[in-house]
């Protein structure tokens, strides 16, 4: 029988106990934390908020369900308006304060080298997940504490969309290019360009626009004026939609082909212009498959603010995280991590 003297040591040693094994390392509170820089406002947004949405309904149903083996996934996200300074101070918050075992980049390119800097001070893994692979990320010589989950390569999708322009071309092609100016979209307009010139195809106009123009219709005056029939984009959705809108406003009646960014399905349906083209890696909705249904179901459950078409991107960012989660031995670390990400060979049905 406890005495009225020895309730209150009871309770205090349970709450001792409570509060010791929550703050002991490897109970099952702990949490592997991921760290992200995103673009949520800004240039690129219409990109990389879905991209969020997404993360973040997944891993809201894989904690719900217990986390991986039994730790919750801590999700912590910064918003970096794709300015380089901001990813910086994010990446460095992230990895000194925040403690995460892992980075991750969801921004445009301008952002890209001041986080692998933090990256590669501090050994923390960064992925690119929703923008663009870059060159650092494929062989010959990769560097090891960067990796990517998507599915569009600088020096990669290139070779397709060229060697499609030629393919398809019924007259010489008079070949515009069109890029946004941040570095990786730049370097594989210049790609482009020079790929163009060893196919026998003419160059006659190539324009690189500043993220955030209000107005493309000077580019898309000097496209028409140079004589173009053809026009390639590679650059984040608004800069690629936009010049096209433009020339089709000033009565240009050439073709264009362009990266399938996760709002092209739709966009595709607003447009209904034969004459656009996209090109990309990840199946429509239309396909109807079951990923594709569980996006769907996910997104209406949770009430996503974006279209779930848009999902796409960061519904992969998540499976593959999921995935290095799993094959990442507890406790985890980003040493840890940065193995297990070499590791993953994931093909979701």
């Amino acid at each position: 029988m406890l005495r009225k003297g020895m309730v209150g040591q009871f309770v205090g040693m349970i709450l001792f106990f409570l509060i010791l094994f929550y703050l002991t390392p490897g109970s099952a509170q702990e949490a592997y934390r991921v760290g992200c820089s995103m673009a949520i406002t800004g240039p690129g947004a219409e990109i990389y908020g879905p991209l969020k949405d997404a993360i973040d309904i997944y891993f809201k149903e894989i904690n719900v369900k217990g986390g991986v083996k039994g730790h919750p996934v801590k999700i912590i996200i910064e918003d970096d308006a794709a300015e380089p300074s901001k990813a910086a101070t994010n990446a460095k918050k992230l990895v000194t304060q925040d403690k995460v075992h892992l980075l991750l980049n969801g921004s445009l390119s301008s952002t890209y080298a001041p986080m692998i800097q933090v990256a590669q001070q501090f050994k923390v893994p960064l992925m690119f997940a929703g923008g663009v692979c870059p060159p650092d990320v494929y062989p010959p010589k990769p560097d090891p504490y960067l990796f990517c989950s998507t599915a569009y390569g600088a020096r990669y999708d290139s070779r397709f969309a060229i060697s499609f322009i030629k393919g398809e071309a019924e007259t010489p092609v008079r070949l515009a290019l069109v890029g946004m100016n941040i570095p990786v979209s730049r370097g594989e307009i210049d790609f482009a360009e020079e790929l163009s010139k060893t196919m026998g195809i003419e160059i006659v106009d190539k324009e690189i626009t500043p993220p955030g123009t209000p107005d493309y219709t000077p580019f898309a005056s000097k496209i028409k004026n140079a004589g173009a029939n053809w026009a390639y984009a590679w650059a984040p959705w608004g800069s690629q939609v936009r010049p096209f809108e433009a020339l089709r406003k000033l009565g240009w009646n050439g073709k264009y082909l362009a990266y399938a960014h996760t709002p092209s399905e739709d966009e595709l349906k607003r447009l209904k212009d034969d004459g656009f083209y996209v090109f990309g890696t990840n199946a429509f909705f239309a396909d109807r498959s079951d990923i594709h249904k569980k996006i769907k179901s996910a997104s209406e459950k949770e009430k996503s603010i974006f279209p779930y078409t848009q999902l796409t991107e960061g519904w992969i960012a998540a499976t593959v995280l999921e995935e290095v989660l799993k094959k990442t031995p507890w406790p985890p670390n980003p040493e840890k991590i940065r193995a297990a990400m070499s590791q993953v060979n994931l093909n979701p049905a």
